[in-house]
């Protein structure tokens, strides 16, 4: 732990550093490949809506829950008479209760027969399973209402990083990142099967958040070590904004694993050990979103920050400015910086006295000196002061 913190104060400081930012095209690759990914297997396999979206039939009855009991729900339903039940989900609630969610039912012909079929399996009258039916128009409803939802929450994302940072290509570089989040984490529901419920848009929204504060936390360290950039002759844009990376990797892993591990366990319990239910909707878009979050705000957000900032005339011409600056020093420090000088000494120097060429200590550029006649250093006069040449 000592050598991991020793590892984040290092990064700190800028005594080791990772170049993030120059790496940018190999993280825009790597986001491409899995933003295409996910959108082929939108479009071929689609999403699985529930029963809130799509609209049908909830039935729910309280029972001594065993392992064989989903099994037996099952096989009742396709004995019951009622057709295209094959595509119905069975889960249990707990120890004590089952659920049942089918397509949509007749309320008068089909639906006593899968309560009769229910209660026989769990051993109740079937006056005793409860059932709902949501229509097709109200979850429709549903989605329209998560869609505005969804777009009044990206909307007020990039006023509030506008206005906080006073900053519009800052606000337009989270909003690409929380977009990269959104469609890896739907896409990887349609990779899996998952069926999308209200939980679903709650943990969307939840790691929206999530994925929003992380990038905000990378652009106030980017804003900090940017305040007197265009005064600055050390360092450009790119520099300050990989430095401000570097500073805060420690935390984000910190915060992403801390994070990541209740939730995996979540997703353990809800897809492994109940096999259905919200819990693991919910908990899947977590786990998919902070992982893509904490990706998006290092790999993402402000390598299109710094891309976008150099662009801007004022941070052109101090990159011009920085690179001269450096070139000019390693001149110096090859030795290389220019023509020899030219150096008389004393006012006695003759014309076509030899001259001689002194290399001064450090390898500073060489200086011409120009002797006396006689090539011996001037002697001093034994003569008394009243007759000395003045």
């Amino acid at each position: 732990m000592s050598r991991f913190s020793n590892l984040g104060h290092r990064l700190y400081t800028g005594e080791i550093s990772y170049d993030f930012i120059s790496r940018r095209r190999r993280w825009y690759l790597l986001s491409a490949i899995l933003i295409s990914i996910s959108i082929i297997a939108l479009l071929a396999r689609g999403l699985v809506f529930g029963i809130e979206f799509r609209g049908g039939a909830d039935f729910r009855a309280p029972a001594q829950v065993t392992s064989q009991s989903i099994a037996q729900l099952r096989a009742a339903l396709d004995t019951s008479g009622v057709p295209d039940l094959r595509e119905a989900t069975v889960n249990t609630i707990g120890n004590s209760q089952v659920r049942v969610q089918t397509r949509t039912l007749d309320p008068t012909t089909e639906v006593p027969k899968v309560r009769a079929a229910i209660g026989q399996v769990v051993g109740v009258p079937a006056d005793q399973v409860d059932y709902s039916l949501i229509g097709a128009s109200w979850g429709g409803q549903i989605t329209e209402r998560a869609l505005i939802a969804l777009a009044v929450f990206l909307a007020l994302v990039g006023l509030v990083i506008w206005a906080y940072f006073r900053n519009g290509t800052m606000s337009a570089a989270a909003l690409v990142a929380l977009g990269h989040d959104l469609i890896l984490t739907v896409g990887i529901y349609a990779l899996v099967g998952f069926t999308v419920t209200p939980a679903t848009l709650i943990g969307v929204l939840t790691i929206l958040g999530y994925s929003l504060y992380d990038t905000v936390v990378v652009f106030d360290k980017v804003r900090e070590n940017v305040r007197d950039i265009r005064s600055s002759t050390t360092r450009t844009y790119s520099e300050a904004a990989n430095l401000a990376v570097n500073q805060v990797l420690v935390r984000s892993i910190n915060t992403t694993v801390i994070g990541v591990l209740p939730v995996a366990a979540l997703l353990f319990a809800g897809a492994v050990i109940l096999g259905e239910g919200p819990l693991k909707d919910l908990a899947l878009a977590l786990f998919v979103g902070m992982i893509s979050g904490a990706y998006s705000s290092i790999f993402i957000a402000t390598p299109l920050l710094a891309q976008l900032k150099e662009r801007d005339p004022e941070m052109r011409k101090l990159s011009a400015r920085i690179a001269a600056r450096r070139a000019k020093e390693g001149r110096r420090a090859s030795g290389e910086d220019g023509p020899a000088a030219d150096l008389n000494v004393g006012d006695g120097a003759l014309a076509g006295a030899p001259a001689m060429t002194v290399t001064t200590v450090g390898g500073a550029r060489p200086v011409t000196v120009q002797a006396y006649g006689d090539g011996k250093r001037p002697q001093p006069q034994h003569r008394p002061r009243s007759q000395r040449k003045k």
